[in-house]
């Protein structure tokens, strides 16, 4: 299963990387970090989906590990998103970064229960 967990992951890294970089260079007006933003929603809906699918046991641990572990884990991510929180602070942008945090948590989160709810 770790091989399955890997090879997910290099592919969701893969993902994070090029979908932020195409977001944040088409959408450079806004005011916090849209790429992470949406990146965490999406992969948090997927996630979602993914565990309530597993659970049925509609999909396979193999599925599960290679989608939910490997490419949610390595797609979605808290330490780009802690990082720009930071440099929002440090920009003198608190109020910005507050709005940052609660979007992507409230959001994340409800995606992710939808994803879960939808099957």
């Amino acid at each position: 299963m770790i091989w399955l967990i890997g090879l997910g992951g290099s592919l969701g890294a893969a993902a994070r990387y090029s979908l932020g970089i195409f977001i944040n260079n088409n959408y450079r007006s806004k005011p916090f970090p849209l790429g992470t933003l949406i990146i965490n929603i999406s992969g948090s809906f997927l996630l979602g989906l993914l565990a309530k699918l597993y659970s049925a046991n509609e999909i396979s641990a193999a599925v599960w590990f290679f989608a939910g572990v490997g490419f949610c884990g390595a797609y979605t991510t808290f330490s780009t998103f802690g990082y720009e929180t930071i440099t929002l602070i440090q920009s003198n942008k608190a109020v910005i970064a507050g709005a940052y945090v609660l979007s992507s948590v409230i959001l994340s989160t409800v995606t992710a229960a939808i994803g879960f709810a939808i099957w």
